[in-house]
């Protein structure tokens, strides 16, 4: 029986990859159709574009960081309460999950929302130029965004692993600022650094 349970919970896991997948797409599909269909103006659409491209870029940064980083520096900061350390350590010991999350589904959804965005792109540029050829626009809009995706993702990958626990740890800080937004009265509870600090300097004197 226990040697089941590392199996059901990795069937566990891809079930819920497989939904969440499949929600998240149409979710951000759908967002993304809205959007096309209201852009009217260049500058929006490219700047959208612009910032779809850095969620994938930032998401896998993140994914590759959680499996090059090491619990240890981790959980020395933990250790002396440091806000953000034990939100990066479970990121680190869920490193698989992790990667899988922000590489491949943040990943695959961000690509499909770009490629959206690429076509209001070339939308807006046919309405401004009616004399420009959407056959090469459709051509090169899509070059571009890979290759900017693709070669922001080789120096994003760099840093990941030359800083993984740097990067660990200021996702860990984003997710303790957003879990002191949702639950600030649990938050209340955890006493700060500093007044530890000045508790243990007391108790020391």
């Amino acid at each position: 029986m226990a040697n089941n349970q590392p199996r059901l919970s990795f069937v566990r896991h891809v079930l819920m990859v497989l939904t969440g997948t499949f929600v998240a797409t149409v979710i951000f599909a759908f967002i993304s159709e809205t959007f096309v269909r209201r852009v009217e103006t260049l500058g929006l659409a490219v700047g959208f574009l612009v910032l779809i491209v850095i969620i994938n870029i930032a998401f896998d940064v993140l994914g590759t960081a959680a499996t090059a980083a090491s619990e240890a520096p981790l959980n020395a900061m933990a250790a002396r309460k440091i806000a953000g350390a034990q939100e990066g350590l479970q990121l680190v010991k869920n490193a698989d999950k992790v990667a899988n999350f922000a590489n491949d589904v943040i990943g695959d959804v961000t690509s499909i929302v770009a490629g959206a965005l690429g076509i209001s792109l070339i939308a807006q540029v046919i309405l401004s130029w009616p004399q420009a050829s959407e056959f090469w626009l459709n051509i090169l809009v899509t070059a571009f965004v890979a290759s900017v995706t693709v070669a922001g993702k080789a120096v994003g990958k760099r840093v990941a692993v030359m800083r993984a626990n740097q990067v660990i740890f200021l996702a860990g800080r984003l997710v303790a600022g957003y879990n002191r937004l949702v639950h600030p009265s649990a938050s209340r509870k955890t006493t700060p650094n500093r007044k530890v600090r000045k508790i243990e300097r007391s108790r020391a004197d």
